[in-house]
């Protein structure tokens, strides 16, 4: 049977659900598998050794038949699909493709969480070398290494809930100054959805979760589209510890595949970003942002911990 309709018989069921659930939480009691940093550390170390994810690039294949063999592993042959497309960039056209995975697909109620897995072409914030691509150990590859460590769990221990991963492609691909040639899998996904109608009960996104003491405020956008969402994954955050990762404070508004997917395919989604907000409102990212310092000297296996272990919790015992 055809890979996407199989996909197409998972989430189609969603339209027979009957009323949303809507973004309410209650702690069930439920047993929480543990979330393996260790695991999630060495699949960052597997996309760093790729080399730059940057499109048109050997690495950029390899990295994509990584994720596709990775999840087939993780959630079976036929939950997985490759939603391949062609966009525009700068005097090129990109060969794309998003990586969608589904667990516990009997489920009609669906949550969506999701990660960009390409890194950005340039280091225009880098001193040297600013042409060339980075390997991006943070930014991309520590956010599809929590999903991927998450999937390896799910395969073992089925989530009590619908679970449908999505890796975009092309979110890193644009130039300072401009979105427009930002968030290419992003805005493909969402106006092109692979089952049409597809509405899961929230998405979260995972964006530059690995950096040692990293800093997850409440993202701008975030606390507009699901509010309850935000202070739920928080609240997980300090009961367990990590209000020194997950600050109780509101941060700046980051432009990034959430407000796409919010604006575009309507999807209630947060953003667990690493920024401060300046005193002007707007994002700061780390010393290493859009630098060849992005690799495995800043990965810590605490933080990749602390996000891992909220993300657990929710899932297997708030929903």
């Amino acid at each position: 049977m055809n890979k996407l309709l199989v996909l197409l018989s998972i989430f189609l069921l969603i339209n027979c659900s009957g009323d949303e659930p809507g973004l309410k939480f209650t702690e069930k009691g439920r047993e929480v598998p543990s979330f393996n940093a260790d695991s999630a550390y060495q699949f960052v170390q597997e996309q760093v050794d790729f080399g730059p994810r940057v499109p048109k690039t050997e690495a950029h294949r390899e990295a994509l038949q990584y994720f596709e063999n990775k999840f087939k592993e993780y959630a079976g042959q036929n939950s997985v699909f490759i939603q391949r497309f062609e966009a525009e960039g700068y005097e090129e056209t990109l060969e794309l493709a998003n990586v969608i995975a589904a667990f516990n697909t009997s489920a009609t109620d669906r949550i969506m969480l999701s990660a960009h897995w390409d890194s950005r072409p340039r280091a225009d914030m880098d001193s040297t070398r600013k042409e060339e691509g980075i390997v991006g150990a943070d930014d991309g590859g520590s956010g599809v290494a929590v999903l991927l460590e998450l999937a390896r769990i799910f395969s073992e221990n089925p989530p009590p809930i619908g679970v449908d991963i999505v890796l975009f492609d092309g979110e890193d691909y644009g130039k300072s100054g401009s979105l427009e040639k930002y968030f290419l899998g992003s805005r493909y996904w969402s106006n092109n959805p692979p089952v049409p109608g597809y509405s899961p009960r929230f998405g979260i996104l995972l964006d530059m979760v690995g950096a040692e003491n990293a800093q997850f405020p409440k993202e701008r956008y975030s606390l507009s589209y699901a509010p309850n969402l935000v202070e739920e994954v928080w609240n997980i955050a300090g009961e367990k510890g990590y209000d020194n990762y997950f600050l109780n404070e509101e941060g700046a508004a980051v432009a990034d595949d959430h407000m796409i997917v919010n604006e575009q395919a309507g999807i209630p989604i947060i953003n667990v970003i690493n920024h401060s907000r300046t005193e002007q409102g707007n994002a700061q990212f780390g010393a290493y942002w859009h630098t060849h310092s992005d690799n495995m000297d800043i990965i810590s296996r605490a933080t990749l911990q602390a996000v891992g272990d909220v993300m657990a919790e929710l899932i297997y015992n708030r929903l």
